[in-house]
């Protein structure tokens, strides 16, 4: 498991096993925020199992499930609650960890006024490229 810092205390990986979860706690994650949808592979058939690993260790688990590139107003918000609300440092993955990186991009422009420039060095940096959502987190209001 390779895990890349988008800002402090928030970081992304792609797709984690339910074992992995033992390793993320040990690496002293608080919260681990899903954004895989039920089925979408063999290795994430549905969240169960994980919601009960992660509740068994004493991790939040949060499952956020979303369609690559198809975001809601209402994904944002949850995803920007769970980086309000919850224990950090937090861990978000999908199955490549772009998904995670996009929800967090939209989900800083949705709760606070933060320079887009800051994003996209944070979500390069990481491996991603947030062009194809300019428009959108322009538009993105905190």
């Amino acid at each position: 498991m390779q895990t890349q810092p988008l800002e402090t205390d928030i970081e992304i990986t792609s797709a984690l096993t339910v074992e992995e979860l033992e390793q993320v706690k040990a690496n002293g994650f608080k919260t681990v925020i899903c954004n895989c949808k039920p089925g979408e592979s063999a290795e994430f058939p549905d969240e169960d199992a994980y919601r009960q690993k992660a509740a068994d260790i004493g991790l939040q688990w949060v499952h956020i499930p979303v369609t690559p590139g198809d975001y809601s107003q209402a994904d944002v918000a949850a995803f920007a609650d769970a980086m309000q609300r919850l224990p950090r440092p937090i861990l978000a993955f999908c199955r490549t960890g772009k998904r995670a990186t996009h929800l967090w991009a939209y989900a800083k422009r949705h709760s606070e006024q933060c320079d887009l420039a800051e994003l996209f060095n944070a979500a390069k940096s990481a491996g991603f490229d947030l062009e194809e959502h300019r428009q959108g987190l322009e538009d993105q209001k905190a």
